[in-house]
């Protein structure tokens, strides 16, 4: 936490009560930001997100599993965010290990729905392989290195970014089998033969910060020291909301939080452009990017150019 002295408390509320902040955007307005993709190879897919002192990492590892009994056409996903105790010093001990709890749990109202995945931004059906036997599980990690405020929305732009590296490979079934009986199938072993994951339907997060009688956008760790409660609003491409979360003790009227809500969803359709135009130039930035996948202890490849796929193969023998 962020220890201000009275001057400096009244300088941050005194400034965004006038729609001034200390770097110089607008009340609304996010900081520039940077993605990069695939740093991690053994990971299905992975990004990284730096926002002002704000860095974090997001990978995704894709397993074959078997499909919860009441799920039998849906694979499934979870997320586990970290908060790396050399982040910063409120991250050591259990103020860490609450706050990565909280920010898990926000991310999974928000990318995953309800208890039922209704409404859920990943297609849980389009990771089932065969119906109450085989599926896709995804398990979504995020590591948090430093810290400068807005934790939750980098966080989301990251796993974003992530899904949109993450490759699957293809699973053909070779033979049935009984209900009871386990199926039998293959793994491509064909570099082509990988789904690209659908992002379309994830959402952004953005956190409207209270500060005073003012709300702001994307929030230092020098303006959060400062607020009285915070909610975040995820919206995807459509300008669905889907999901809210609050943080603070100070109530809301209910005409602030639809004002929040109509903010977030302007912020969002600039915000979802600049992300994507971010992942397409770390895209073109690799070139030669590649995916590994590590499925039943092999290896499979997917790159974009052809001559550095057979230089990947011939690597990995």
């Amino acid at each position: 936490m962020v220890g201000l002295s009275l001057a400096e408390k009244k300088y941050v509320e005194g400034g965004i009560a006038q729609g001034l902040r200390s770097d110089g955007r607008g009340l609304h307005d996010f900081r520039t930001f940077s993605v990069e993709l695939a740093i991690i190879p053994q990971a299905n897919g992975s990004a990284r997100v730096r926002l002002g002192a704000t860095d974090v990492i997001a990978s995704v590892k894709a397993e074959l599993g078997r499909p919860l009994s009441g799920r039998p056409n849906q694979g499934r996903v979870e997320i586990n965010i970290e908060c790396s105790p050399t982040a910063a010093p409120q991250f050591e001990g259990r103020g860490g290990e609450e706050l990565s709890l909280e920010l898990s749990r926000a991310l999974h109202r928000s990318l995953l729905g309800g208890g039922s995945g209704a409404g859920a931004a990943i297609d849980l059906s389009a990771l089932s392989v065969i119906e109450g036997k085989l599926c896709w599980n995804l398990f979504i990690d995020g590591l948090v290195l430093s810290s400068d405020g807005n934790l939750l929305d980098v966080l989301a732009i990251a796993i974003k970014a992530a899904l949109s590296n993450t490759g699957i490979p293809k699973v053909e079934v070779t033979s049935a089998a009984a209900a009871e009986q386990e199926a039998n199938f293959e793994i491509s072993d064909n570099p082509d033969d990988f789904s690209q994951f659908d992002t379309s339907r994830v959402p952004v997060i953005i956190t409207l910060t209270k500060v005073g009688r003012t709300y702001i956008i994307d929030a230092t760790e020098e303006e959060e020291s400062q607020m009285s409660s915070a909610v975040s609003i995820a919206v995807n491409s459509l300008g669905h909301v889907c999901g809210i979360t609050k943080r603070g003790g100070a109530g809301l009227d209910t005409s602030v939080l639809l004002d929040m809500i109509s903010v977030s969803k302007e912020v969002s359709k600039s915000l979802l452009a600049t992300v994507d135009a971010e992942i397409m130039a770390a895209e073109s930035r690799n070139g030669n990017f590649f995916i590994l996948v590590l499925v039943s202890s092999h290896y499979f490849v997917h790159v974009a150019s052809p001559l550095f796929k057979s230089q990947v193969q011939a690597w990995l023998g």
